[in-house]
């Protein structure tokens, strides 16, 4: 049996203060929830005690979980409209879920926005939000319908002048991401002094300035980073309005947390983080918002489902055992680079007595290292065959999955 609390799981237990009454009893009575965030849910619970024919390593990602996520992330920042980051998950049932639901999308690539438009979105709810873009993708997009794109250089706003002309412009600056278990790096966005000035540009090319956009960090646990980096924007709108450009949107990102190792603040208290931050910035004049939850959808709805592979030590004298999992940074758990995001891990073999470990993927890199300086331990008795569950694995596994590093295939995926 898996290692979940019987008994505990109920309709919308977790948390109930994300939800107003209204939407509690608006939500479909099928979704069932696990009785804390990010446990193992009943519906992936009972498929994986009922299926034995699971590859492995595979992803189990239970959809009414994103659902009850994005109702709960829409009921505690109902001033933003939700532009789902398809890069966390791009599976077609996602997405599908997510149309019937309202969202829009945020999108990186043609192929992206191609996932998009066959799940049954209008152009008119994607988003072009990567800011390095071909001239060619950019026109394809534009093809298709899309009318809205980032950017953060002069020369990628040229490429969008000349290829999608007339079309709403945002531009992302740099901001702190301190707090952050997944810190953005500096590839991303500009000073605000250049976005002032590119947006002053946009308009003498014709485009339309729309926006400012920002991200701080994915993984947020920090809930006063949003208060920075709205004033830094609120400054910019004020600039740019003295040079008679009125900006209308502003873009926070994402940055809403999955549940790991450590606990997490309920959405709910990031939607009040959010949103005082927003006042305290702009007063009573509150552009429109853009919010491009990602992990925080879908992270907790997925479950990894992987197995022992070896089990063995370098030295007799050592406390601690290598566990070699058939999955590893190249197969979906790339985010274990420099062990930033620290998933749970449980048994599904019965031992009682448990021990420090080495976690391990199976392929022949030495960086294949999951766990070596955080602390994990396992059953004594573990063996290769016995099967470990990885939680909270929904987001940015499939994505990060290699092509056939040392042949082993892309991370398996399957949506219930």
């Amino acid at each position: 049996m898996l290692a979940t609390k019987q008994g505990t799981s109920a309709l919308y237990p977790f948390p109930q203060e994300d939800l107003t009454k209204a939407e509690l009893l608006d939500m479909p009575r099928r979704i069932r929830v696990p009785a804390e965030q990010g446990d193992i849910s009943p519906k992936i619970a009972e498929f994986l005690a009922t299926h034995e024919d699971i590859p492995s390593p595979c992803l189990v990602v239970d959809v009414d979980i994103v659902e009850y996520n994005y109702t709960a992330l829409q009921a505690s920042l109902p001033q933003a409209a939700v532009y789902y980051a398809v890069k966390a998950n791009p599976a077609p049932e996602i997405l599908a879920r997510l149309v019937s639901l309202g969202s829009s999308f945020d999108t990186a690539s043609v192929p992206e926005i191609d996932m998009c438009l066959r799940a049954g979105a209008t152009p008119d709810r994607l988003s072009y939000g990567n800011t390095i873009k071909k001239k060619a993708d950019i026109e394809a997009a534009y093809q298709r319908g899309i009318r809205m794109f980032a950017f953060d250089s002069i020369a990628e706003l040229e490429k969008i002048a000349e290829v999608a002309p007339n079309t709403r412009v945002y531009c992302r600056i740099l901001v702190e991401s301190e707090g952050a278990e997944w810190p953005l790096s500096r590839k991303f966005g500009c000073c605000p002094t250049m976005a002032a000035e590119l947006l002053v540009k946009a308009k003498e090319l014709g485009l339309e300035p729309y926006g400012i956009s920002f991200h701080v960090g994915s993984q947020q646990t920090n809930l006063g980073q949003w208060d920075a980096a709205l004033n830094r924007v609120a400054s910019l709108f004020s600039q740019l309005a003295e040079k008679g450009i009125e900006l209308s949107m502003v873009n926070i990102g994402g940055g809403f947390p999955s549940r790991y190792r450590v606990g997490v603040q309920p959405v709910a208290a990031y939607g009040q983080a959010v949103m005082t931050a927003m006042t305290k910035a702009f007063g009573d004049k509150i552009p429109h918002i853009i919010a491009e939850p990602g992990r925080s959808l879908v992270g907790d709805a997925g479950v990894i489902q992987a197995e022992v592979v070896l089990v063995s030590k370098k030295d007799e004298a050592d406390e601690k055992r290598w566990v070699f999992l058939d999955i590893g940074k190249f197969s979906g758990l790339a985010e274990t680079m420099d062990e930033a995001i620290k998933y749970r891990i449980i048994s599904r073999h019965e031992g009682k007595d448990v021990g420090p470990v080495v976690l391990a993927g199976p392929t022949c890199d030495s960086a294949d290292i999951l766990y070596e300086k955080t602390d994990y331990d396992m059953p004594l008795d573990l063996v290769a065959g016995n099967k470990v569950l990885i939680l909270s694995t929904g987001a940015y596994t499939t994505t990060y999955s290699a092509v056939g590093f040392n042949g082993f295939a892309p991370l398996a995926s399957i949506c219930i």
